[in-house]
């Protein structure tokens, strides 16, 4: 089979395309014919050593990825081939992922895709979708909530406000230009605030009437901490899915003080029934067509390398997928 795949750490060059062998499905495995392979900033970050040294020789990346079950392993029932799938922790502690023409892998990680998506839509949903879907679990919104989304124009951001909106939130967020500004608009932000042109935390107590919000949705922990105090009611919850620095200044006796919760999201990683509860639930998004997906550009998989390097310079707005022909 065509697959990308590298065997050391490096810049984007380090990706070569060509063969690899056709996996096949083992016990309580299918195997899917992939027709796309999602494009995240982890994917990057991995290939340069940001997640640590090499686990395995050889790695095919990617997670995320949608195509159609070809074959099973035994304990699989023979019903899945033929079915229409989108995938999760494709390359989590696995070293082949969805940059390939086939990939093999747990059943419970391919999932059934509805009619309605498409496969571009598809290979956007295991890790942004899954992230922005549990960012909003650990912040409880509920109806009459206000909540903060930073980076509302990034492929979670975008997410999270729709979901946030979904349970009856009001939704400020932050972005720094106005396409970012249209963008987080039209997934139902309620207040837009170009965090390089104003203020946050005023911005934040005029919008709220000096009551700040209930819950902040986090996209880079170290980088908008410092803000928090001009922002948070007293007992407010933080949930945090990104950190653009290992390591974070935080004001803790502040924290203290207002009683704040602050929980960590690491998607790869997530209890068993949480994860149940969330496939369960964006069966039902995906079902009735209750999320916009936002697709900005599509190359095929020899295009790989460009694709990497896309995403980590942020030259589009929304997600970049590869084409598996």
């Amino acid at each position: 089979m065509q697959a990308a795949f590298y065997t050391r750490q490096g810049a984007s060059d380090v990706l070569t395309v060509g063969e690899q062998p056709t996996p096949q499905p083992g016990p309580g495995e299918v195997r899917v014919r992939l027709r796309t392979s999602g494009v995240n900033p982890s994917d990057y970050k991995t290939r340069k050593g940001g997640r640590g040294a090499m686990q395995y020789p050889l790695v095919i990346p990617h997670s995320d990825g949608a195509g159609v079950i070809d074959a099973v392993g035994t304990g699989v029932p023979a019903s899945r081939v033929g079915e229409r799938v989108w995938t999760w922790n494709a390359q989590w502690n696995r070293p082949f992922g969805t940059a390939a023409q086939w990939i093999a892998l747990p059943s419970q990680q391919a999932v059934r895709l509805p009619d309605g998506v498409d496969d571009a839509a598809a290979a956007c949903l295991g890790i942004p979708v899954f992230t922005a879907w549990e960012a909003v679990r650990q912040a409880m919104v509920q109806p009459g909530m206000t909540v903060l989304v930073t980076g509302g124009a990034g492929s979670v951001g975008h997410y999270v406000i729709q979901l946030a909106k979904r349970r009856g939130a009001t939704v400020l967020t932050t972005v720094s230009t106005d396409a970012k500004a249209e963008h987080a608009s039209q997934a139902g932000a309620d207040h837009v605030i170009r965090y390089k042109d104003e203020d946050v935390g005023a911005r934040v107590q005029a919008l709220t009437g000096g009551k700040g919000v209930d819950a902040i949705i986090e996209m880079d922990f170290p980088a908008n901490v410092a803000f928090y105090p001009a922002c948070l009611r007293a007992g407010a919850r933080v949930v945090v899915y990104g950190t653009g620095r290992p390591e974070a200044q935080v004001p803790a006796g502040w924290f203290m003080r207002n009683r704040l919760a602050v929980s960590f999201v690491f998607i790869y990683e997530i209890e068993p029934e949480d994860r149940e509860g969330g496939l369960r639930e964006l069966e039902v998004l995906l079902r009735e067509g209750a999320l916009q997906h936002t697709v900005a550009l599509r190359l095929p998989l020899a295009d790989i390398a460009r694709a990497h390097d896309i995403v980590e310079q942020g030259q589009v707005l929304g997600h970049v997928v590869l084409d598996i022909s």
